[in-house]
């Protein structure tokens, strides 16, 4: 299957900021509904003209919810008909890496932008500074003993806080070259890390770029060592090639599962409830590199002893004829993918894809969406980064992850 192209490219970050600029994210004043052909007032949405509104004073949502969109029979049984969508946090500058803390009953999150992870409580929606500096970590999880397991893009390398408050470096080297940028990560059954290490965050925005005379480093311009002597100190000075790594859970031994060859720009990755199958997503060139890049495609593979076999197209990401931008996903009890699509306005939120990669369901919100990830006590919330703003949704199934 040929690559997408896209024709134009603004930024990444702008791609995935989505309906944010065409639509906004508050309404002021009176709504207009429109008017169904029986006649009745259509609920306000966000594709309404004025949009919904979100927040505290936001007025109360009709339900069924009308963003959450049923593709298909079988998603109405995942969604909740009683739940609507709601406005849980916004004050971020760019979240990502969800990760839930069933001990400590917190969702933890990263600001790849201000450099700092925040913790937002289940009980009262509260959120604090968890952990700062965070070295612009992205993805996080808790692993299969609870420990939390984060991606740095600043020291560019994959760390765990053990249970004593100690912290251990897990990976930042292969072939005695530094990494990249570990992006996002997902924990085996069998208690192995796997993680995406594209160049995502070689930049001066959300980590550091290389140094000049360097691929990620553009023009040789950029001041790479500017408020970051811990980072520049230890964190790499040249990209490598892309990888998809697992981290052996006995020996500590980092190994390439996939290679860019075989996998350009890897981004969001997450496993089958039972571990067997491995889902990667390819996207957008990254700092350093020419070209088109990924195909914007989730990819599959099966998993075996610590090794993928039969990788292969699993969903193409179109949605009206759009080619949407895949991010941060993650898998259901019964296998369903959850993936947050970036794009147009009306399109853009998280769309939920069956095992055999056929779409049941969107939520669709006004911006589109990094990462996503379950929560709550029984561990069936959605909680969604989307620029600086976090939504949640009640959901009738569960995550398949520890966090």
């Amino acid at each position: 299957m040929p690559p997408v192209i896209h024709p134009f490219n603004p930024g990444r970050r702008a791609m995935l900021a989505g309906g944010l600029a065409t639509g906004g994210l508050w309404s002021i004043g009176q709504r207009a509904r429109a008017a169904s052909p029986d006649g009745l007032p259509q609920p306000p949405s966000v594709v309404s003209n004025p949009p919904r509104q979100w927040g505290a004073d936001a007025p109360v949502t009709p339900l069924p919810d009308p963003d959450i969109l049923v593709l298909d029979p079988s998603f109405g049984n995942l969604a909740y008909a009683n739940a609507s969508l709601k406005l849980a946090w916004r004050g971020g500058g760019w979240l990502e890496g969800p990760a839930w803390c069933s001990e400590g009953r917190f969702l933890l999150l990263s600001d790849t932008i201000r450099a700092v992870q925040y913790r937002y409580l289940w009980e009262n929606g509260a959120v604090s500074i968890f952990r700062s500096p965070s070295y612009h970590s992205n993805g996080n999880i808790f692993d299969n003993e609870g420990r939390l397991v984060s991606c740095e893009h600043g020291l560019r390398r994959v760390v765990r806080w053990e249970h004593d408050g100690s912290c251990r470096v897990l990976a930042d080297r292969y072939n005695n070259a530094p990494l990249n940028s570990p992006n996002d990560l997902a924990v085996h059954p069998d208690g192995s890390i796997w993680f995406t290490d594209p160049g995502y965050g070689d930049t001066i925005v959300e980590g550091h770029p290389d140094a000049p005379g360097n691929p990620a480093n553009r023009a040789g311009v950029e001041r790479w060592t500017l408020d970051g002597e811990v980072m520049t100190e230890f964190g790499g000075s040249r990209r490598q090639e892309d990888h998809v790594f697992r981290i052996d859970p006995a020996t500590g031994d980092v190994k390439a599962v996939l290679t860019e060859k075989q996998l350009p720009d890897p981004n969001g990755i997450a496993f089958s409830p039972d571990g067997k199958i491995v889902y990667v997503i390819s996207d957008g060139p990254g700092p350093g590199q020419n070209g088109q890049g990924g195909d914007g495609r989730i990819h599959a593979a099966d998993v075996a002893g610590g090794e993928v076999r039969n990788l292969r197209p699993f969903a193409d990401m179109m949605l009206n004829g759009h080619a949407m931008i895949p991010d941060g996903m993650r898998t259901d009890i019964f296998g369903n993918l959850w993936c947050g699509a970036n794009g147009p306005l009306g399109l853009c939120g998280v769309v939920v894809y069956n095992p055999h990669g056929h779409m049941i369901g969107r939520i669709r919100l006004p911006r589109g969406v990094s990462n996503l990830t379950f929560g709550g006590p029984k561990r069936d919330v959605v909680f969604m980064c989307a620029g600086d703003t976090l939504f949640t949704l009640q959901v009738n199934t569960q995550g398949a992850a520890p966090s």
